[in-house]
């Protein structure tokens, strides 16, 4: 769904010349060298289009140009849907941020803290605290990720087969918590299952699996007709093919699929991954972002309040510290210098701390495959940028993206 065509940018304020200039970096240094198949731009001011632009094809060496209508997998993207899911329960008082997941989900009330071995021999210790549902929001909670290859922990979930498809959200939730924790929840800030968790609980209290809940809370009255956990038969051939690159060879191969060829998004998958299981076209993930910039209302829909909107994008990370004071992980989808997190993305705390221009408040996160999205309040700018090649910290794409695009503001 797209109303019209891109405004004059320079009626939004942006110098024309040097909004040309976004794209056509990326096409000179990414998708001319080879090191990217394609990628898709989109930046808007005072909710107003202002560059939407698409170069390369579906595949490397393909013939299939990507353009509106290509579906991307957002992977992470899906964060932040998910944690508005449950603030709209937040709004309707059937959770709070300071209650017990085992309230929800009553296996975490026993759940332990690593404290020493391997992941065949290990000693486990009772948390300082419980784990709280604000926990899960801001990737406090202790949790972690399979693929981080940094601990015992992670280990674990790698034995244990975290996120295998075979298994529903809500049952991977409850195997999370027969697993030892990396930290006591609120010490330190672990990029994780968290949101798959929170994904969990939005079932439980809605009684909903979560992608009716999307499709009948968020996307559908937002028009966002081509974000979902698949790809039906008739959108199939819109999908694009995934890359991956290796770590020590630079060698990229394909890990998933364009279109009939893809092995994981042909047909409703039984794990509804709330932390990274959605695609979407760059036009539906915007009218998301034009929503919560204008306060949780788009058009006629009304998704949450300006108030809880406002509440999700300040820095909920203990004692106003950064990404960067508290993490432990060595992963993160954005700078963590100057970022604090917020209810399901990261948010600039201090400008000169990240080393590039910006607001505070702005609100921000990506996606494995180099997926990305940053909503600037203060500048009222949008900007996504969309491409498939993982990891997404394989080239610094998205501080690139954002200091080009703050040089072509003119008021």
């Amino acid at each position: 769904m797209f109303e019209h065509d891109p405004t004059d940018p320079h009626e939004v304020g942006l110098n024309a010349d040097r909004l040309a200039a976004v794209p056509a970096f990326f096409a000179e240094n990414y998708l001319d060298t080879g090191k990217l198949p394609c990628m898709a731009t989109l930046i808007s001011r005072n909710g107003e289009i202002a560059l939407e632009d698409y170069r390369g094809t579906t595949e490397f060496s393909g013939s299939t140009p990507i353009g509106p209508e290509t579906i991307f997998r957002i992977y992470s993207m899906t964060k932040p849907i998910t944690s508005l899911a449950a603030m709209m329960l937040f709004e309707e008082g059937k959770l709070r941020l300071d209650h017990d997941v085992a309230r929800y989900i009553p296996e975490f009330a026993d759940v332990e803290v690593f404290d020493s071995g391997s992941r065949e021999d290990y000693k486990t210790r009772k948390p300082d605290r419980p784990m709280k549902v604000l926990d899960l929001f801001t990737h406090t909670s202790g949790l972690t990720y399979g693929f981080m290859m940094q601990s015992e922990v992670d280990a674990l979930y790698r034995k244990e087969k975290i996120g295998r498809p075979d298994e529903t959200l809500q049952e991977m939730a409850k195997r999370l918590a027969k697993l030892p924790l990396e930290c006591s929840p609120g010490d330190e800030w672990w990029y994780s299952h968290s949101t798959d968790v929170l994904g969990a609980i939005v079932e439980i209290v809605s009684g909903m699996e979560l992608d009716q809940f999307f499709r009948e809370r968020i996307t559908g009255p937002l028009g966002m007709d081509d974000t979902d956990f698949w790809v039906p038969e008739d959108k199939i051939d819109r999908l694009m093919a995934c890359y991956e690159r290796h770590p020590i060879t630079g060698e990229v191969t394909q890990s998933d699929g364009a279109g009939r060829a893809s092995k994981a998004y042909s047909k409703r998958p039984k794990l509804l991954n709330g932390g990274g299981g959605l695609v979407s076209t760059v036009r539906d993930y915007h009218r998301f972002c034009l929503m919560l910039l204008r306060g949780g209302t788009l058009d006629d829909a009304r998704i949450i309040s300006p108030k809880t909107w406002e509440f999700m994008r300040q820095n909920h990370l203990p004692g106003g510290q950064t990404i960067r004071d508290m993490g432990r992980s060595l992963f993160s989808e954005v700078i963590t210098g100057g970022t604090g997190f917020g209810l399901g993305g990261s948010v600039v705390t201090d400008v000169v701390d990240t080393q590039q221009p910006g607001s505070e408040g702005t609100f921000s996160w990506g996606g494995l495959a180099s997926t990305f999205f940053w909503i600037d309040p203060e500048e009222e700018i949008i900007g996504i940028q969309m491409t498939q090649l993982m990891p997404s910290s394989t080239y610094p794409m998205r501080p690139q993206f954002q200091q080009l695009a703050y040089s072509a503001i003119d008021w």
